[in-house]
């Protein structure tokens, strides 16, 4: 990793990481409400019947609401799995199961049967976590480059959109050789395509 790159890319991701936290309780769930119908209306437009896609963490963009219209529309889910060595393992989404697990990373997933890395070749639409994205659709993750090895992987990739708060939309972010760039975004102000 070039060092410059590394170093912006650390200070980037803790100024965004603080402005999360930032965040009010109204301003949160105003986004929240904002993009659950954003990511709806793309579901839609994609007549995607398969998706991948994440439970969001409390500093995250909210993708809960969505994942249970999702799940009550009869959409099939896949929720990322982190694997020590690197890969996604995936597993299904049911609403119903009250109970969550977590990843070896502490990130939250579904206690539905564990399903291989290739089980995502199968899906309409991949949405992302993310820092942030540019106007060129390059997206930075968070620095563990999960979802970077598992789009790089990919023999036919489906559309991947990135979920972000808004002022995660920039000019440009530092990026490198294996980082993965996304088909669009999806803010609480709408969906952007690249």
């Amino acid at each position: 990793m070039n060092e410059d790159v590394g170093h912006r890319k650390r200070a980037l991701r803790a100024e965004l990481r603080e402005r999360r936290r930032n965040m009010t309780a109204t301003e949160r769930e105003q986004a929240d409400a904002a993009l659950s119908n954003n990511l709806i209306s793309l579901t839609q437009d994609l007549r995607a019947r398969y998706i991948a896609a994440y439970l969001s963490t409390p500093d995250e963009p909210g993708t809960r609401e969505f994942l249970r219209w999702a799940n009550e529309a009869g959409i099939k889910i896949l929720l990322p799995i982190s694997r020590a060595d690197g890969l996604l393992d995936w597993s299904r989404y049911d609403a119903s199961q009250e109970e969550e697990d977590h990843d070896i990373l502490g990130m939250p997933t579904s206690s539905g049967e564990l399903l291989s890395p290739m089980a995502i070749n199968d899906v309409d639409l991949i949405l992302v976590p993310a820092a942030c994205v540019d106007q060129r659709g390059m997206r930075m993750g968070w620095g563990r480059g999960y979802f970077d090895k598992t789009l790089g992987s990919m023999e036919r990739c489906p559309p991947v959109y990135a979920v972000i708060f808004d002022g995660e939309f920039l000019d440009s972010v530092p990026s490198e050789v294996h980082d993965q760039k996304v088909n669009g975004i999806v803010t609480p102000s709408g969906v952007t395509q690249f």
